[in-house]
């Protein structure tokens, strides 16, 4: 049975789950590295040479993105999944952009990625900040569970986006200093850990899972009330 459904018109851009598939294979070959050149160093008896390698491999972890995204319009886990990063006038970042979408990504970690259902184009702080996109490689190979296309601009009806920023992320933030002041009044939480930083192994992985909690609650919230599903997301 065919579809008689037009095929879609414009550029793909990558889902998050996409990106983020993406992003852990780039970690596991960097982790592979690491454990790599500890494993050579550990088995060599030459301070020289284990000096060199440690050099090395800063060097290779430092450009590996950068030169990749650069020549090839991607790291291998950008390639493996299909996905390729292109800046806003066509073709492949420059040294310098790619460069400088890596460091603004290495800085903010994950909290570069709470805006992408705010943007239009699924855009990370570090691609807004570097005019790029990241789109899928080989349309013929996309899901549609992988991608989206450009949506539509703001709903006249909704206030300024400056006025829906600053309030979706006071209301994450009170948010999550709520929920981490319920698990330390039901003892879930220590205040030593809170306040002093002297956390047990159980404090870490709460501490961790807060995080990661509060990580998800900022893209909802920015997501739902950038599209006015929240209430007061529109103008009265």
């Amino acid at each position: 049975m065919t579809s008689d459904a037009p095929p879609l018109a414009g550029p793909r851009y990558a889902r998050f789950s996409r990106r983020f598939k993406a992003v852990l294979l780039d970690w596991m070959l960097a982790m592979a590295l690491l454990f790599g050149a500890l494993a050579i160093a550990s088995n060599v008896a030459s301070d020289g040479l284990s000096r060199i390698l440690g050099v090395a491999v800063v060097v290779i972890l430092l450009l590996y993105e950068p030169v990749l995204v650069w020549r090839a319009g991607g790291t291998l886990g950008h390639i493996w999944t299909n996905l390729r990063v292109i800046d806003d006038r066509g073709g492949n970042l420059s040294f310098a952009k790619a460069f400088a979408r890596f460091a603004v990504k290495g800085i903010l970690g994950w909290y570069s990625f709470v805006i992408l259902a705010a943007t239009r184009r699924n855009q990370a702080v570090h691609d807004l900040l570097t005019h790029s996109t990241v789109q899928i490689r080989d349309p013929a190979r996309a899901k549609p569970g992988q991608f989206i296309t450009e949506r539509r601009e703001d709903d006249p009806t909704m206030p300024s986006r400056l006025r829906r920023t600053l309030v979706y992320l006071a209301l994450s933030v009170f948010l999550y200093f709520g929920v981490v002041a319920a698990l330390v009044r039901s003892g879930v939480l220590s205040r030593a850990c809170l306040n002093q930083d002297i956390c047990s192994g159980g404090d870490r992985i709460v501490d961790l899972a807060a995080a990661a909690a509060f990580l998800l609650t900022i893209a909802l919230v920015i997501g739902m009330g950038w599209r006015g599903r929240l209430p007061g997301a529109r103008k009265a």
